[in-house]
């Protein structure tokens, strides 16, 4: 998996943990994106920074800064089908 999908699926899960911090599942799934982004490419604390149409993340690699830009709808899909369908993504939160 690339740098750029490891990326991709970050923002993802994080755009849908931000909106629902409880969800236990997708805080899991963040995590493991962000032990592989830290194992992998030594990417710790990537910076967002979001407008109408994209995000934009940064990161370090390599001694280099770098930025890699996503469409918002793209980004967004997985938290609009969550908010749009609510009672196919139950929390079963840990016990």
């Amino acid at each position: 998996m690339s740098l750029q999908d490891k990326l991709y699926n970050w923002l993802t899960i994080k755009v849908v943990v931000d909106a629902r911090p409880e969800d236990t599942a997708a805080a899991e799934t963040m995590q493991m994106f962000e032990h592989l982004l830290a194992d992998e490419n030594g990417i710790q604390n990537p910076v967002v920074n979001v407008d109408e149409t994209m995000y934009q993340v940064e990161v370090e690699t390599e001694g280099k800064q770098k930025m890699y830009r996503f469409p918002r709808e793209l980004i967004e899909v997985m938290l609009d089908q969550i908010s749009n369908e609510p009672d196919k993504y139950v929390n079963y939160p840990n016990e």
